[in-house]
């Protein structure tokens, strides 16, 4: 089974897939095909993991929903979903802890 921290970074890989292709499309490099496949395979791959995450419960609706349906134009907002998620979950954890100062 594939955990959040897992997904997270596999998200960031992709992201960083798409901006390597990104650059290779303006400077009219042959390897962007070789990036574009990566980037058409990493998003059916992570969006099959991300649906499968969203069943067990390991990652909310919303940030499934994201990654599979923005993921493909935009990877980006995949991986942004990731931390704001990370980043909403520790700052509940911290909430209980402020109240008892």
């Amino acid at each position: 089974m594939i955990t959040f921290t897992q997904l997270k970074y596999l998200s960031f890989a992709h992201s960083a897939i798409y901006l390597t292709l990104l650059v290779l499309a303006v400077l009219n490099e042959p390897a962007k095909l070789y990036f574009g496949w990566a980037h058409g395979i990493g998003w059916v791959v992570i969006s099959l993991l991300c649906i499968d995450a969203v069943r067990r419960r390991v990652v909310p609706l919303w940030l499934g929903v994201t990654v599979v349906v923005i993921g493909g134009l935009g990877p980006f907002a995949g991986s942004a979903g990731f931390i704001y998620h990370e980043h909403r979950v520790r700052r509940q954890e911290a909430l209980p802890e402020r109240g008892m100062v």
